[in-house]
């Protein structure tokens, strides 16, 4: 016989924890440390380089190294939070993230920054899965999951946008080294903040940490991401070809060896999950297809149509207000109309979005580029927010890190690809930098853009196959009491 006593903490167990949505808040402020250091980084581009002058593999270095390490290490990194607690590392990354931004903003020479940038990759791997494990521990309704993945979204697309535009105030009063440093109050609010409000949360029965597997992981994505960077910057090689045969034996190799431990870093049968493996491909072709054209637009935007950082900045601003639009909405869409058509139905969007930039030219005026980054910005807020419920409800809690970690792993190897892949073609075409030749530079931009909108539409294609009958869960609490 069910009391109302009974009942009463039945709703409460499922409801979650009693502060989860000011826990959110939190959990929000790490995203806008990694959101906001990737797209300052685009804006101060052009000052560092007259400053550190470096080679163009070195500046490729600069805008890559940082997606590399972290790809390689997201998996490794959710598996320890689901470990050792997703709190605790969260706040270990956070500090961490915070003084290797400072060895960023003082960096002397370029090697000296890319390898700032490699370190601040390590930290920033420990942040990301933590932050998605732990709304899967906070939410266990999944109607209020869904909402609060969506807005976990929308502020990750807003401190996408919030860097441009501080940034852009920053590099017109500052020297570029100080779009590093604003990350050092974000950081001090997180550890005093979290370190009082979130719950911690970790897998009961976790089993060993295996340092070999971390390693497998960590070389074999460093050496195909690598292998396909050499390729496309300068072609076929002794270096590329031994960097990929290498970084592919060491895939191999972590798969073999996850699926014969009793206690993988990474289970490998989640891949057996239809709507879970689709929301990975998904995802990876996604950002693939945007990372490109993203990445030089910042350029197009200042060094071939003058526009002052700040108002480069606040030009990007409709691709964030609309992904966070349909990010808030992401969840009800899916359940009136199911996952595959929001997912297949917002890569289409962007793909098309994209595909309508192949009509830039020099002085295209600002009305046409405003529309298509807001269609590309609600497009894909649509998609990654789906997506990121559908991996978090395919896995039990336990896994919540792990399963996070190869969901940021689609997304930073996809931008890792498409920086590598699509920047060569901006770069292949333009034969050198915005400002040497602005015409040749745009038509590299919509190459990259007609190419990732192609991609976009691949991306679709394979969602609304894949997710065939998939469905976000429907609340538990309902049901409770009844």
């Amino acid at each position: 016989m069910t009391t109302a006593a009974s009942v009463t903490a039945t709703r409460h167990d499922d409801r979650g924890h009693p502060a989860r949505w000011l826990a959110l808040g939190v959990l929000t402020l790490a995203l806008l440390l990694i959101a906001v250091d990737a797209t300052v980084l685009g804006l101060a581009v052009p000052f560092l380089s007259a400053d550190l002058r470096p080679t163009s593999t070195q500046l490729l270095w600069i805008g890559d190294i940082y997606s590399f390490v972290i790809a390689g290490l997201l998996v490794s990194m959710g598996g320890l939070g689901d470990r050792v607690g997703r709190k605790r590392l969260l706040l270990t990354g956070t500090a961490a993230f915070g003084a290797l931004s400072v060895l960023a903003a003082y960096a002397t020479s370029p090697g000296m920054l890319i390898t700032a940038r490699a370190l601040m990759g390590v930290a920033g791997a420990t942040l990301m899965p933590s932050t998605l494990a732990l709304i899967r521990t906070l939410f266990p309704d999944p109607r209020e999951r869904s909402f609060a993945i969506g807005v976990w979204g929308a502020v990750s697309t807003a401190g996408a946008a919030l860097g441009p535009v501080v940034g852009g105030i920053l590099l017109e009063h500052f020297w570029w080294g100080s779009v590093f440093l604003i990350n050092l109050p974000v950081m001090a609010l997180l550890l005093v903040v979290g370190a009082r409000l979130l719950p911690e949360s970790r897998d009961p029965a976790p089993g060993p940490w295996d340092p070999l597997s971390v390693l497998l992981s960590l070389f074999g994505m460093f050496g195909v991401v690598y292998a396909v960077k050499q390729l496309a910057v300068h072609g076929p090689g002794a270096g590329a070809a031994g960097a990929g045969l290498l970084g592919a034996a060491c895939l191999y190799t972590f798969v073999r060896r996850q699926l014969a431990l009793p206690k993988p870093l990474l289970d490998m049968r989640l891949f057996r999950h239809r709507g879970f493996s689709g929301a990975v491909l998904a995802d990876l072709l996604t950002v693939l297809g945007l990372a490109g054209s993203v990445f030089f637009l910042s350029q197009f935007l200042q060094l071939v149509q003058g526009r002052s950082p700040l108002q480069a900045g606040l030009c990007e601003l409709p691709a964030t207000l609309g992904a966070a639009a349909t990010g808030l909405a992401a969840g009800a869409v899916a359940r009136r109309w199911s996952v595959r058509v929001a997912v297949a139905g917002g890569l289409g969007a962007t793909g098309l979005a994209l595909l309508a930039l192949l009509a830039l030219r020099p002085g295209t005026g600002y009305l046409f580029l405003g529309a298509a980054l807001l269609v590309v910005g609600a497009g894909a807020g649509l998609s990654f927010t789906v997506t990121a419920d559908v991996i978090l409800s395919s896995v039990p809690p336990q896994q919540a890190g792990a399963a996070s970690g190869v969901s940021e792993t689609a997304y930073e190897l996809g931008a890792a690809l498409g920086i590598a892949l699509l920047g060569s073609v901006v770069t292949g075409i333009s034969g050198g930098p915005a400002s040497a030749d602005p015409a040749a530079f745009t038509d590299g931009l919509r190459a990259a853009s007609g190419a990732g909108g192609a991609v976009l539409l691949l991306a679709a294609t394979a969602a609304w196959r894949l997710l065939r009958g998939q469905r976000l869960a429907e609340s538990r609490v309902s049901a409770v009491g009844h």
